[in-house]
């Protein structure tokens, strides 16, 4: 009861800040963008600045526009913004705030076979992040020297879905312009869509730039998950409810966990919880948990897992 309490609290959340973010939705219709005084400030999720609902900016696209303008300057203000919320939150950010995330989660409900993504497949989104986001708007120019946002006009799945085919739709001016390079677009968003069916959150654990730069904050933020290996029993709970495929008793600060609070509901003893402030070091390494006497680890298991008979909950907690 509990688990369900935490999920609708989460997804409540969700649409809170998928509603404060696109609360323009009457643009939709008018096939116009909101370009009032609240776009100058972005917003800490994805979020495309062409959505017609958009209120804020995108700061993926605030960033590129900056620093690929004539002046060739860096947005202190863009990159200022996102180092205060990944020191703050993390990627917590991801998991409560970000309305893409929502999206995804919402598309993973379609019932089909789940498969695990290659944690290779993982890093592709730096690559991302410092190809498309950093170096080709401000390497690659045109004769006025100004440079093209490439994450968002060749990448972003959440410009096309959000901004792109919503504009299209109501100008018929800009059917007409149409051309491979949104042909390719297209075919992004479409194979994230249908990612998205088969692997949780597809966009966030591969392609992602943002939640990139919120996970090298992960370790180090003021909001963090902290565990208690005194505690701990080596049941395994943790790591088989996370849709993350993080592994919180070898990692409670993964660079790719969101922050959902599922581990913490599973865990039966309290050894996962929220943390506030400092880190506690090297209390997430496996080897401590062997240092519990064998008897009682086995005295709790049995009585943890009386009821739950053929689950292998321990399978994975030291791979």
């Amino acid at each position: 009861m509990n688990r369900i309490g935490t999920d609708i609290k989460r997804k409540i959340i969700q649409i809170a800040a998928f509603g404060f973010t696109n609360s323009r939705l009457g643009n939709f219709a008018k096939g116009k963008i909101y370009t009032g005084e609240w776009k100058k400030f972005c917003t800490p999720g994805l979020n495309c600045y062409s959505c017609p609902a958009a209120t804020f900016a995108c700061p993926i696209g605030a960033m590129q526009a900056v620093a690929g303008s004539i002046d060739y300057k860096l947005s202190f203000y863009v990159v200022g913004f996102l180092l205060a919320i990944g020191v703050i939150f993390g990627r917590l950010i991801c998991g409560y705030i970000c309305p893409f995330g929502l999206i995804q989660e919402l598309l993973f409900k379609v019932p089909v076979k789940k498969v695990k993504l290659p944690k290779w497949m993982t890093r592709i989104k730096y690559i991302i992040l410092v190809v498309f986001v950093l170096l080709l708007p401000i390497m690659v120019t045109n004769y006025l020297g100004m440079g093209d946002p490439a994450f968002c006009k060749y990448i972003c799945p959440v410009g096309t879905l959000e901004g792109g085919i919503p504009l299209l739709s109501t100008h018929s001016e800009l059917r007409q312009t149409l051309g491979g390079v949104f042909a390719i677009k297209v075919t992004i968003l479409a194979a994230v869509v249908i990612a998205s069916f088969f692997v949780y959150r597809f966009f966030c654990k591969a392609m992602c730039p943002l939640g990139a730069i919120y996970a090298l904050f992960n370790k180090i933020s003021f909001v963090h998950m902290s565990f208690d290996k005194d505690k701990c029993i080596g049941c395994g709970k943790c790591a088989n409810v996370c849709k993350m495929d993080v592994n919180p008793v070898k990692d409670c600060n993964s660079t790719e966990c969101i922050r959902c609070g599922k581990c913490i509901e599973a865990c039966p003893t309290g050894s996962l919880n929220w943390g506030i402030g400092g880190h506690s070091p090297s209390i997430q390494k496996k080897d401590r948990l062997r240092d519990i006497p064998l008897d009682i680890k086995r005295t709790q298991l049995n009585s943890i897992n009386k009821n739950e008979k053929g689950k292998n909950y321990g399978s994975n907690l030291f791979k």
